[in-house]
């Protein structure tokens, strides 16, 4: 009998052990919570469904480059995390490519200002760039690594929808196989620059949401022209207050405006107050990228309450 008490406590005693070591080898990202739902899309129809205008859509705020502050780094899933328990959001960030063909989540071409590594990002291994510590918007060092965007997919599936602005010499299919492999496309959408780039991602997943670039009536009919379908755009439409005619265009398209208020805007809004996110919005804007997304998000929620605006796509 005391044989075999040994014997089961000695199984309990490994396993729990094993156990530890898996979780441990698996991710450095086990403190990462899988919190509750955010979004509710049984598939990417939904999506679309979505972030196709109507008079009773609920505004958004897109975090730039992941919504970083002090001590939350640009384009960390940790960051992501921060947003999303406070606000329904969209996670903006950026895709760069190791030198070993891993996508992994990096704005500049150098890892100088945003880690503690030194260099190109292309030309480091997955290994080297998962050895260096991100840093936080005032430079000091943090405890969290470089994400991969397989990470990033697999952590915001019903907590985030992922704007993925892919960086120079990143070739649009191999994000895009990162997306079909992660099952990601009801939470995804491309960001384009042209109208050459828009036609590319619509002709390699026409099923996928893309952010183009439309700054005014005759954008849209060159994107028309290159057949991509307005029922796949999100307009961004720039960094200045929104053209009424432009905005009102878009809108009988079913189009959403995305505006860039990250620079200028944002620093208006803390000058003259968070009011003026929501007069950006009654001005046009259908979602606003943004530096300070938990301030614009605020200004949102009492502009979305006193509307009674709701979507039975967020809980």
């Amino acid at each position: 009998m005391i044989t075999w008490i040994k014997f089961t406590l000695a199984l309990a005693y490994l396993g729990l052990n094993t156990g530890c070591l898996r979780n441990n080898n698996a991710t450095n990202l086990a403190h990462v919570s899988n919190h509750n739902q955010v979004f509710r899309f049984s598939g990417v129809d939904d999506l679309h469904r979505f972030l196709t205008y109507s008079d009773s859509r609920v505004p958004l705020i897109s975090a730039h480059r992941g919504g970083p502050d002090l001590d939350y780094p640009e384009n960390a899933i940790e960051t992501f995390q921060r947003i999303a328990y406070k606000t329904p959001a969209i996670i903006e960030c950026d895709i760069a490519l190791s030198k070993d063909s891993m996508l992994v989540l990096m704005h500049d071409e150098t890892l100088d200002r945003t880690s503690t590594g030194k260099g190109k990002v292309n030309r480091k291994t997955l290994e080297e760039l998962k050895s260096f510590q991100l840093k936080d918007t005032q430079g000091n060092i943090t405890s969290y690594q470089i994400p991969t965007l397989d990470e990033a997919l697999s952590w915001g599936v019903g907590k985030v929808i992922f704007t993925l602005d892919v960086k120079r010499n990143v070739p649009y299919r191999l994000v895009i196989d990162a997306v079909r492999k992660a099952r990601a496309e009801a939470y995804v959408a491309i960001i384009t620059y042209n109208v050459d780039q828009a036609a590319m991602v619509n002709n390699l997943a026409p099923d996928l949401m893309i952010s183009a670039s439309i700054r005014h009536a005759d954008d849209l009919l060159r994107l028309n022209d290159a057949d991509v379908p307005d029922t796949r755009i999100l307009a961004f439409i720039g960094t200045k207050e929104a053209d009424k005619q432009l905005t009102d265009l878009l809108h009988q398209h079913g189009i959403l405006c995305i505006l860039g208020t990250m620079g200028n805007l944002d620093r208006q809004a803390e000058a003259r107050g968070d009011q003026l996110y929501a007069e950006f919005v009654d001005n046009g804007a259908d979602i606003l990228s943004t530096d300070r997304p938990l301030q614009a998000a605020q200004s949102l929620d009492y502009y979305i309450q006193k509307r009674q605006l709701s979507s039975p796509y967020i809980n």
